[in-house]
């Protein structure tokens, strides 16, 4: 419940009164430069899919939205998968915009899938979260077809993809599908990810997200903390907004607290927009951490 002090705006969540948590979730104004990043990527995934060969709108599900690229390793028969998951507030973008990842994988041994999921307001979050386990599920069960070793896949997300990678690394996968194996993950990055749904329900997002009160902790990472589950790889920009440190920091606490094995990786200078492209920088720790997870190691 809201709480308000003498001559001050009510508190809705934490110390924020409704402006400032607005503001603290509003990253498209908070960075106006997101356009030339958006426009970035798009142009630079449209070039790396007219030159690597890729297997593009595999369908692992009946909707429209239910379909992944996946560039595999020439010539492999058994390399590791990083299946990546784009953010957009679970409102827009799409596995398109994020091809452009691709190559440094690709160069190294590395297969590389971008997973699509349907879009609020027509797909709530809920729906999302399976929707990326059925698409991990598949690609698991297609691993063979694909040069892809099923016993080293990492999935990995930004931002809102974020939130849905540290879901899946949750996933009880035998209780979700009892022909699945409980460690059908290799391990898990999740950069500038959410952990916490209730500011985003409390905040102006809401009226695009819908997220009900009783559906904030099945659908929070930082609730739904596993029993046991492969390594998470954590990374947040140092000039991110105060909220997304904070949930960065309470969920690699919990984590941690669990005894799960948990990494982190400094970003610094980077900020919401630019940090996804530590992923895909070879001179980055980010990317060297998550091709360390790729080759069995720890997080």
């Amino acid at each position: 419940m809201a709480n308000a002090e003498a001559g001050g705006a009510a508190r809705i969540f934490r110390d924020y009164d409704q402006a400032t948590l607005d503001r603290e979730l509003n990253l498209r104004a908070r960075w106006p430069e997101h356009v030339d990043y958006f426009a970035r990527w798009a142009r630079d995934s449209a070039a790396v899919r007219g030159d690597l060969p890729g297997r593009l709108d595999l369908a692992y599900g009946a909707g429209p939205a239910e379909v992944l690229d996946l560039f595999p390793v020439d010539g492999a028969s058994a390399a590791p998968l990083l299946a990546f998951i784009h953010g957009g507030y679970w409102q827009s973008l799409d596995k398109g915009d994020f091809s452009y990842l691709a190559p440094a994988f690709g160069e190294v041994g590395i297969a590389f899938a971008s997973l699509n999921y349907g879009l609020a307001p027509d797909a709530r979050i809920g729906t999302m979260i399976n929707q990326v386990r059925r698409a991990l599920a598949w690609l698991y069960r297609h691993a063979g077809d694909h040069g892809v070793d099923a016993r080293r896949i990492v999935v990995a997300g930004h931002s809102a993809g974020g939130h849905l990678a540290a879901m899946a690394l949750s996933t009880d996968w035998p209780a979700f599908d009892a022909a699945l194996p409980g460690d059908l993950l290799a391990g898990g990055c999740s950069i500038s990810g959410v952990y916490d749904l209730e500011p985003l329900r409390l905040s102006y997002h809401n009226k695009i997200l819908q997220i009900a009160p009783e559906d904030v902790a099945p659908w929070s990472p930082l609730h739904r903390l596993p029993a046991r589950a492969a390594p998470l790889l954590l990374a947040v920009g140092s000039e991110e907004t105060r909220e997304f440190l904070r949930q960065h920091a309470e969920y690699a606490a919990a984590w941690e607290a669990c005894g799960l094995p948990l990494g982190e990786v400094d970003m610094p200078g980077l900020q919401h927009f630019s940090a996804v492209d530590a992923l895909g920088d070879r001179d980055h720790g980010l990317y060297a951490a998550v091709r360390r997870l790729l080759a069995g190691g720890v997080a």
